[in-house]
């Protein structure tokens, strides 16, 4: 549909959105437009050239040689018509002789624009965001050459229009990424302090009570003491390790380990309150992994305790299975418990989200576990999602980067050498 002042795209809502993604219109000039600007001028041998952004009601000049204006009303934009009547590129070489520009104010008066070249910047979707082009106060035509060139610009003008929007999307992924490392380095603080302390103490309360026991021969409490002793210094040793990782997180890459995966499992599964009904099978084969050791932990720890929180089934089965491939670690945790409903299978995975749903101690999440298992994966280079059936059970897949093979290989000659 025409506006009785200028032509407008059909898909002029789409194209106004685009443009606005570029985060272009109002900004203070760039030295890559300038410069592209004045080629065009002096390839072209027009008096003014310039870049021109056209939004609802105006079309604003991103680059200009040749003139101090920044903008005119879109009713007076010769750039209107081209990002409508043209991908190519549209040249008037008299617009005093041109209806559609005869009347225009900057054809009948001052600047007296007499001649118009121009090529739209069209985006890979199709959008026409405005337009390089060249303009002069006498008649004139370019050469098969100087369009060519002026085409060239154009594209080299939507290259840089890119480049600039990658940059500010890559600046906020930074920021994004800056303020995921200081949650995870301020939970990780908070949660290894809050946790340290009570262990503490039940590590000495089991401490004196061994001593008590020594020579009672009650086996059967001494045997419990133990078990509290041993499972206690290794929460203190993951905890110890997570508060390492808070002040430093680049050590999630650079402390690798070689590790038994099915100790490292089991070591996991003790530190869980697992009821009698709940069968946790590991995997069938010994593996050795390369990785580090608390990462590894936690997400293990996280995705264990929810399959035996969410498992409302008389005889609860929990398998875990591991594959190693090239070049990535891959492993499936799969159980028969309550499932998580298809639209939620995304949603899980984000910060502070809860599906209001009570675990077998009726208690509700709080919607940090999977985020922070997510956060450690995508540190380690993996990737995880969930697969589910309601009622059925969920199964949740993930992959982490492998550790170059001459680091494990080093890694393990100072295994064997201690």
């Amino acid at each position: 549909m025409n506006s009785p002042y200028f032509p407008v795209p059909e898909n002029e809502s789409e194209r106004l959105l685009a443009l606005a993604s570029y985060n272009l219109l109002d900004t203070a000039p760039e030295d890559d437009f300038e410069e592209l600007t004045v080629l065009a001028s002096q390839i072209c041998q027009t008096p003014v050239a310039l870049i021109s952004l056209l939004d609802d009601k105006r079309q604003w000049f991103k680059a200009i040689v040749g003139s101090d204006v920044s903008e005119t009303p879109k009713e007076y934009s010769f750039c209107a018509y081209t990002i409508v009547e043209t991908t190519d590129i549209m040249v008037v070489n008299d617009l005093r002789e041109d209806d559609r520009f005869a009347s225009n104010p900057l054809v009948t008066g001052d600047p007296n624009v007499v001649f118009y070249a121009g090529v739209p910047l069209i985006t890979e979707e199709g959008f026409a965001l405005g337009s390089l082009c060249v303009l002069d106060v006498k008649p004139k035509e370019l050469t098969d050459e100087q369009e060519r060139s002026l085409k060239i610009l154009a594209r080299q003008v939507l290259a840089q229009m890119e480049l600039r929007k990658k940059l500010v999307l890559l600046e906020k992924a930074n920021q994004e990424l800056l303020e995921t490392n200081t949650f995870i380095k301020k939970f990780a603080t908070t949660a290894a302090h809050d946790i340290k302390n009570p262990l503490s103490s039940i590590l000495l309360t089991a401490q004196a009570l061994q001593m008590r026991l020594k020579n009672t021969g009650d086996d059967k409490s001494r045997n419990l003491v133990a078990l509290t002793l041993n499972s206690s210094k290794r929460l203190l040793t993951l905890v110890d390790k997570m508060m390492a990782y808070s002040t430093a997180p680049a050590s999630l890459l650079s402390n690798q380990e070689c590790l038994d995966l099915n100790k490292l499992l089991k070591n996991v599964v003790n530190l869980l309150d697992v009821p009698h009904n709940i069968t946790i099978n590991l995997p069938k084969v010994e593996h050795t992994i390369v990785c580090s050791s608390v990462a590894v932990e936690q997400i293990f720890l996280n995705l264990l305790t929810n399959a035996v929180r969410y498992n409302d089934k008389p005889q609860g089965v929990i398998n875990i299975l591991f594959r190693e491939e090239d070049d990535r670690y891959s492993f499936k945790i799969t159980d028969n418990g309550v499932g998580i409903a298809p639209a939620n299978l995304e949603k899980i995975f984000e910060k502070d989200v809860t599906l209001n749903t009570t675990d077998r101690f009726n208690k509700k999440g709080n919607g940090l576990g999977l985020y922070t298992v997510k956060l450690l994966i995508n540190k380690l280079q993996g990737e995880i999602h969930a697969e589910s059936k309601l009622g059925e059970g969920t199964t949740f897949v993930f992959a982490i980067k492998k550790t170059p093979s001459v680091v494990a290989a080093e890694l393990n000659d100072v295994l064997y050498q201690q």
